[in-house]
């Protein structure tokens, strides 16, 4: 079914997280400090991270940047206390795909944990090359040229291309974005779709504050028009 890598320093958490994943039939390695992370998903890439935000040695942003920076793509899923939603409005926009608030039952987690290897399933068997006026895209490899240059995406801003590509010509809402592009069904903000399509726009728009390919359809979302 797929390995999952957990990071905690909390050893009774992470042996209960991890019987109740094995107990589902993942396989499952833990990692107790921010270090020890990096090194494990670098040395065989789990399909899914379960990351504590308060780590020794390295944070769990900090893990989660390294991770992104590193072309690490895979799910991951912050656990994080009441009282950090600065530090949960962070980790979605710098890559995180989602957030379980200690303390949680195993059977919400659980949900969380299948319902984001679902959706890498999902994305993973659409459509695998995309061409628009200058951009070429290939989702499998995780590649981007414009005009034949390399163009430097991230693993969310190819996310988002597929989806708008896969949607093209249809208005899109912020809360649609969360859900399928995240996983995330109930999230009160939308600045961080917001921030995500004015980063993308620097990429792949001639002019960013007159976009031709992703339009603001004011009042209920964006469009693709590629």
């Amino acid at each position: 079914m797929g390995t999952i890598l957990i990071v905690e320093d909390e050893s009774d958490m992470a042996n209960g997280l991890r019987d109740n994943l094995e107990f589902e039939g993942y396989a499952v390695r833990i990692a107790r400090d921010g270090e020890e992370a990096l090194q494990s998903a670098s040395e065989v890439v789990p399909d899914l991270v379960l990351l504590d935000l308060m780590l020794p040695k390295r944070n769990g942003l900090d893990v989660c940047r390294e991770l992104r920076r590193r072309g690490i793509d895979v799910p991951i899923i912050m656990l994080t206390a009441k009282g950090q939603e600065t530090d949960k409005v962070v980790g979605l926009e710098i890559g995180a795909d989602d957030y379980v608030t200690k303390p949680f039952s195993v059977r919400e987690l659980m949900a969380r944990v299948h319902a984001q290897l679902r959706r890498t399933a999902s994305q993973n068997a659409g459509m695998e090359n995309f061409r628009f006026g200058e951009i070429e895209l290939d989702f499998k490899r995780q590649h981007a040229a414009r005009g034949g240059q390399f163009l430097q995406l991230t693993a969310r801003e190819f996310d988002l291309l597929r989806y708008f590509a896969q949607r093209r010509g249809e208005t899109i809402s912020r809360d649609e974005l969360l859900d399928k592009v995240w996983g995330l069904r109930a999230y009160p903000l939308s600045r961080t779709v917001d921030n995500h399509i004015a980063k993308l726009r620097q990429k792949i728009e001639r002019s960013p504050a007159e976009p031709e390919y992703l339009v603001t359809v004011h009042g209920l979302g964006y469009k693709f028009l590629g």
